[in-house]
């Protein structure tokens, strides 16, 4: 009973203590726990397998700093795809921090895939405007980005000299923290011009996005860190976000426990005190 008494008013500085074990110890030690796959994120990785090498992938930026934990893994891993099946990349964001986020994206993953900017990726920045912007690329692309994120002409990136407007790209790629995002490029790209839209986007966005997987509007969607962990997995390479699942689901794991014993440890000290009072209630035995 003593212990039932201890869980039932545990000093709240270990929890605490066991959460941050459960979050710090399987980002150095990584356990590999397995994550099941969903549908969704499997039709992303197949329209990309079945595409011919070459193909030009478009993958829009449209996230900044605060669903870089969910998005940016999700981004590098599907990048790293994209090099890895030898086919073009065009990146362009509608939000402003985006395209400082495809640096970074694009440097970690090109370079180990020996892709060359302006051969097989390029970075055509921002562009304010939402759908309007995805409109006018239905018509010409050089004519909306005149020039890529540093200022280098697009009529000197041998790549563009294939890319005129949107019916060029065999498949687009938006990673979308909010609007503008998903519903634009589902609104215009897929609905006016039939080009083919994937999504990834923050875990809690994800649910109003499963009617365009129904009706077949989005081709795959991944939601959150847990979809950025089974793109990877699909890719077999083990990267932030399988080990980030990791420490969630020990940390999920930890906070169950201790609903449980703190469930278990109130039912029995209730039932002990309803006990105590019933004996109290019939007095001394004659």
């Amino acid at each position: 009973m003593g212990l039932i008494r201890w869980l039932a008013n545990i000093d709240r500085r270990i929890i605490f203590l066991f959460i941050a074990a459960a979050v710090v110890i399987p980002l150095i030690l990584p356990i590999g726990m397995p994550v099941k796959v969903t549908p969704q994120a499997k039709a992303i990785y197949d329209a990309v397998e079945a595409l011919p090498p070459g193909s030009n992938i478009l993958v829009a930026f449209d996230y900044d700093p605060a669903a870089v934990p969910e998005c940016h893994p999700m981004a590098i891993a599907f990048l790293r795809h994209c090099f890895a099946k030898k086919h073009h990349v065009i990146v362009v964001a509608l939000w402003p921090q985006g395209a400082q986020l495809a640096v970074s994206a694009l440097s970690e993953t090109a370079r180990e895939y020996g892709a060359k900017y302006g051969e097989d990726y390029v970075n055509l920045g921002y562009k304010a405007g939402g759908g309007i912007v995805i409109k006018s690329m239905g018509s010409s692309i050089p004519a909306v980005f005149p020039t890529d994120m540093a200022g280098k002409p697009v009529s000197q990136l041998p790549l563009m000299s294939k890319v005129n407007k949107l019916s060029d790209i065999a498949l687009i790629m938006d990673l979308s923290a909010g609007d503008p995002g998903i519903p634009a490029w589902v609104a215009v790209a897929n609905a006016l011009y039939h080009v083919k839209v994937a999504g990834g986007c923050t875990a809690v966005s994800a649910p109003q996005f499963f009617p365009y997987l129904q009706t077949g509007q989005l081709v795959g969607l991944l939601g959150g860190l847990k979809g950025a962990a089974e793109y990877e997995a699909l890719t077999r390479y083990e990267g932030r976000a399988l080990r980030r699942m990791d420490a969630q689901s020990v940390a999920h794991l930890i906070i169950i426990v201790f609903i449980i014993f703190a469930n278990v440890a109130y039912f029995v000290l209730r039932k002990q005190k309803k006990d105590e009072a019933a004996a109290k209630a019939a007095g001394p035995a004659s």
